[in-house]
């Protein structure tokens, strides 16, 4: 809260990049979202790049660590009037930011009414801001669970606010093994969102825990720290950013291997869909999928835009980012 709340005024004050990693290309529908927000909400925003997942249209989304209130702006926009973005952060410093700039997005988006809010509370107790079970089409969160003590509440939370076939898409910061008392304990390490990243094997295994169908991995960059007295600290350990999608599939979905067609006409990716790095589905195109993959397409917002038949198998690619 410190440090996201008084210590860094901008992000140039940032003493490494694992916070401004960037992740996929950004669309010109992006581009031009991003262009209207308010510059007092850009300069205060620290998260990785841009986490904005596909097919969004009158999605009820929830903001994990929602900061100053960027990705929540822009998802306003890409859901549109009938969608609804929640933010919630622990730094009542940039939640303020945040709702200082409701009406003045509103206008500029030209709204009714507001279909963003945002809440000062924690993500491992998603209960205490009122958030219900089963009542978002998607969370999201970028860079922020490693700033969290306990990932395990955090999945936990974020299973359990999502409908049955929601989606949690995020990007974080993961190490290349398990990071000792020492560095866990450095408190500038800890600001820049490096000694509090998880062990990536231990996301499948949380996840696993949790409910969550197996960590689809969207894209991964290494991490550059670039302040000797930093890496000296951290050693051999390396770390990573990551986007990573995980699903919420319902009991009884699809139980076998596929064979699925994009039909096209999602927003901005009308003739491509890059899925994640093991899946990329083009119109009109017959793609054999594994069964985890049928299951999620079938469950999920993505349903109404796939032909699904049974047939095929596709070995996944290895998994992981490090």
């Amino acid at each position: 809260q410190d440090y996201y709340g008084k210590e860094l005024q901008k992000s140039e004050d940032l003493k490494t990049n694992a916070c401004i990693t960037s992740a996929r290309p950004v669309s010109k529908l992006v581009r031009d979202a991003l262009e209207r927000i308010h510059e007092e909400v850009v300069a205060r925003y620290y998260g990785c790049g841009l986490v904005i997942p596909e097919c969004l249209t009158s999605c009820w989304i929830l903001d994990l660590g929602s900061g100053s209130g960027r990705d929540c702006y822009l998802l306003s926009q890409l859901v549109g009037e009938q969608g609804h973005v929640t933010g919630i952060d622990m730094t009542e410093g940039q939640v303020e930011v945040a709702k200082k700039h409701i009406a003045y997005h509103m206008d500029k988006f030209g709204y009714q009414k507001p279909n963003v809010e945002f809440f000062h509370g924690y993500m491992e107790k998603l209960g205490d801001a009122g958030l219900a079970d089963e009542s978002y089409d998607i969370v999201i969160s970028n860079c922020v669970i490693n700033l969290a003590p306990d990932k395990r509440a955090v999945l936990q939370e974020a299973f359990r606010v999502l409908k049955p076939g929601g989606e949690m898409y995020f990007s974080d910061v993961y190490a290349s093994q398990r990071l000792s008392e020492s560095i866990r304990k450095h408190r500038v390490l800890w600001g820049e969102c490096l000694a509090g990243a998880l062990c990536w094997r231990d996301l499948y295994s949380i996840a696993e825990e949790v409910g969550f169908s197996p960590p689809c991995l969207v894209t991964a960059s290494p991490i550059t720290i670039g302040d000797k007295e930093l890496e000296g600290i951290v050693s051999d350990c390396r770390f990573v950013s990551a986007t990573y999608r995980l699903f919420k599939v319902p009991a009884g979905s699809w139980t076998g291997p596929g064979q699925v067609t994009y039909s096209g006409g999602i927003v901005g990716h009308e003739r491509e869909l890059v899925f994640d790095a093991n899946f990329t589905f083009k119109e009109g195109e017959v793609v054999n999928v594994d069964a985890e993959m049928a299951a999620i397409l079938q469950s999920s917002r993505f349903a109404e835009k796939f032909l699904i038949r049974a047939g095929g198998a596709n070995p996944a690619a290895p998994q992981g980012c490090c």
